[in-house]
């Protein structure tokens, strides 16, 4: 797809948001400030091919990102991948989103190791093909030293489009949360006021 340089950029956000989390908001913002975007699409996900461990209820996962997002305007979280049947291909999504908006250049944003990644992903020369890649850093991550280079990843398409998104350093993760969560421990600094609510209204992340 060659969108046109004046085509309306939408931008895409995927994961499974258990729980939505800070950082998670923190990057919205900076996407719809960083990138341009007409609107950023964040899609919590359904059945989730690569993860191994079971993910807590779609229902809970949807409320929750509708509740971190809510306050940022241009953000549309949208439920369409927790209504598939098997697997969520993110290739499934933006095909869709093209063909609702045909006249967009849709932006797929990710972290950099899971760019590194993306041979591993479904259909992923088509998800090339198809949207430019924003590569999300996080300012003095360890991690993000050595800057992404698209040109390391074996079979890369002619015409592929990659783009850096700066984030502020947060040192936060949804897998510490829920840790901290199961321990009965203080988790409101790291998600935003209506998720904590949320969580320990629903007992969410509790032992069984």
């Amino acid at each position: 797809m060659n969108a046109s340089r004046n085509a309306p950029r939408i931008g895409v956000f995927g994961g499974a948001f258990d729980p939505p989390h800070n950082a998670h908001v923190a990057l919205a913002r900076a996407a719809l400030e960083q990138l341009g975007l007409a609107a950023l699409y964040v899609f919590p996900t359904g059945h989730a091919w690569h993860k191994v461990r079971e993910l807590t209820p779609a229902k809970d996962r949807l409320a929750m990102a509708q509740l971190a997002f809510a306050d940022i305007p241009g953000v549309v979280v949208d439920s369409r991948e927790m209504l598939r049947d098997g697997p969520t291909y993110t290739i499934d999504t933006l095909r869709e989103l093209q063909q609702a908006r045909p006249d967009a250049e849709l932006v797929l944003v990710m972290g950099a190791d899971q760019a590194r990644a993306l041979p591993s992903w479904h259909g992923w020369q088509d998800i090339l093909a198809v949207a430019t890649i924003s590569v999300a850093y996080r300012a003095l991550s360890t991690a993000d030293t050595a800057r992404f280079d698209p040109n390391t990843l074996p079979g890369l398409p002619a015409g592929a489009r990659f783009e850096a998104l700066e984030l502020p350093a947060m040192d936060i993760s949804a897998t510490d949360i829920r840790r901290r969560a199961s321990l009965g421990e203080e988790i409101s600094s790291l998600v935003p006021p209506t998720v904590a609510r949320y969580i320990d209204q629903h007992f969410l992340y509790r032992p069984a």
